[in-house]
């Protein structure tokens, strides 16, 4: 499997208007690059970019969405570190293959698809595997 780059970094959040205060500064942004709403995840994003590189805060929009059971886990703080692959499906493939855990099956995102590789197996970490092109860095 070729991993193309760090993809994005989730840092979840309880108060997204209040995380964008103490992030932006230390960012040098004055509001965030990209911004939307995952009803399937029950999330609201602020995205920035350095570089190529996104960094997200996410915010749960219900008391049972992932987002809100992490924080109630673990408390604030990095919840997901994504890479970049060429085929999502692909990836997965191959990494199954080698014993890899997944959560559920790839899901669609814009013009693309990630899946997750479940933390026992990562140290931890939730590992997010997606295959988009980032149309957004090309202007």
């Amino acid at each position: 499997m070729k991993v193309n780059k760090i993809d994005h970094i989730c840092v979840a959040v309880r108060d997204l208007e209040e995380a964008r205060r103490v992030w932006e500064p230390v960012l040098g942004k004055s509001k965030p690059d990209d911004t939307y709403v995952d009803e399937r995840e029950k999330i609201r994003v602020a995205r920035y970019w350095i570089g190529e590189v996104g960094f997200e805060l996410m915010e749960s929009t219900s008391a049972d969405g992932e987002v809100a059971k992490f924080i109630e886990k673990r408390g604030e703080g990095v919840m997901v570190i994504s890479l970049n692959v060429d085929d999502t499906r692909s990836a997965m493939k191959e990494l199954k293959a080698k014993g890899y855990p997944f959560i559920g099956a790839p899901r669609p995102f814009r013009n693309c698809e990630y899946v997750f590789i479940h933390p026992k197996k990562m140290n931890g970490v939730l590992l997010e595997l997606i295959d988009y092109n980032w149309k957004e860095l090309k202007r």
